[in-house]
């Protein structure tokens, strides 16, 4: 699948703090505290990325329940690698997403709230 906006996707890649939250996502969900200690950085920094990098399709959210009953989310890298391809034409970036289904999502979800 080609980025729409490949420029946008190197750019943001090339950000120590995307990339630290992208590594720290991979494979487990995080919340905003436990990348904010990761990164060495500011809550609102790392909001600011975690956005950048949800618009860029690159990380996806998850609603959590905390015993208190409060919601929180946390963050999965929604990634596996990117590719830059140089071609007369320029360069191509081409985003692999893991596999995910439905049902892989709707058990995620259930067992958040449990």
């Amino acid at each position: 699948m080609a980025g729409d906006d490949g420029d946008g996707i190197v750019d943001l890649l090339g950000d120590d703090y995307a990339r630290t939250i992208l590594r720290e996502t991979y494979g487990d969900t995080k919340s905003v505290e436990s990348l904010t200690e990761a990164c060495d950085a500011d809550s609102s920094t790392v909001y600011r990325r975690v956005q950048r990098l949800q618009d860029a399709g690159l990380l996806e959210d998850e609603q959590q329940l905390d015993p208190g009953g409060h919601h929180y989310k946390t963050y999965r890298a929604s990634v596996r690698a990117v590719h830059l391809e140089l071609s007369d034409e320029g360069f191509e970036v081409t985003v692999d997403r893991p596999e995910s289904d439905a049902a892989d999502r709707f058990t995620r979800l259930y067992e958040g709230f449990k």
